[in-house]
């Protein structure tokens, strides 16, 4: 059992309402960043006990781990891991390094209305039929979810969107296997 100085967790009340809003943190929030990073088994002592799941993942972020999803996030997931697919396969089609290019690329509004145009099939079952509903319906939200920041008219994503590339590869392998099992 983990000895708790409330007093040494001081940014307590702010980590716990970002990531209780489903925030990541990542190492853009420096203040809460560095807190988590200094006191991490603390606060994962101190989640555990209210029954959350703090991560701390490698690649720079820290977010609460949930087992259960409600339909209305399963539909924001849905987007959002739709247009990170998306935008790696754009950048790949481009001839760019699609994992560099995420990280580094400005994700302006003619390139939002430039993914839904080609991909209006996919966008159309999500009900987003334009770039501003992609920036609206997706980026805004993904931007209180800490997985992306507001760059130059347009947005930069972050280390946690790495999440929703895991789940994809993962999805893109049990698809192999699936395949395998078949051949």
């Amino acid at each position: 059992m983990t000895n708790i100085n409330l007093n040494e967790l001081t940014q307590l009340q702010a980590i716990n309402k970002k990531l209780a809003s489903g925030y990541h943190i990542s190492e853009q929030d420096t203040t809460l960043w560095q807190e988590l990073d200094q006191h991490i088994e603390s606060y994962q002592a101190l989640f555990a006990a209210l029954g959350h799941d703090l991560q701390h993942d490698g690649r720079g972020f820290y977010y609460l781990a949930s087992d259960e999803s409600t339909p209305n996030m399963g539909k924001i997931s849905r987007a959002i891991a739709l247009t990170v697919f998306i935008l790696i396969e754009y950048y790949a089609n481009q001839g760019k390094d699609p994992l560099r290019a995420l990280f580094d690329e400005n994700i302006d509004l003619e390139l939002m209305q430039t993914l839904i145009q080609l991909n209006k099939h996919l966008f159309d079952q999500l009900e987003i039929f334009s770039g501003s509903d992609l920036r609206k319906d997706v980026f805004l939200r993904m931007l209180r979810l800490g997985l992306c920041k507001e760059a130059e008219q347009g947005f930069l994503l972050l280390a946690p969107i790495y999440r929703y590339i895991d789940a994809l590869m993962e999805v893109n392998e049990d698809n192999f296997d699936a395949l395998e099992e078949e051949v």
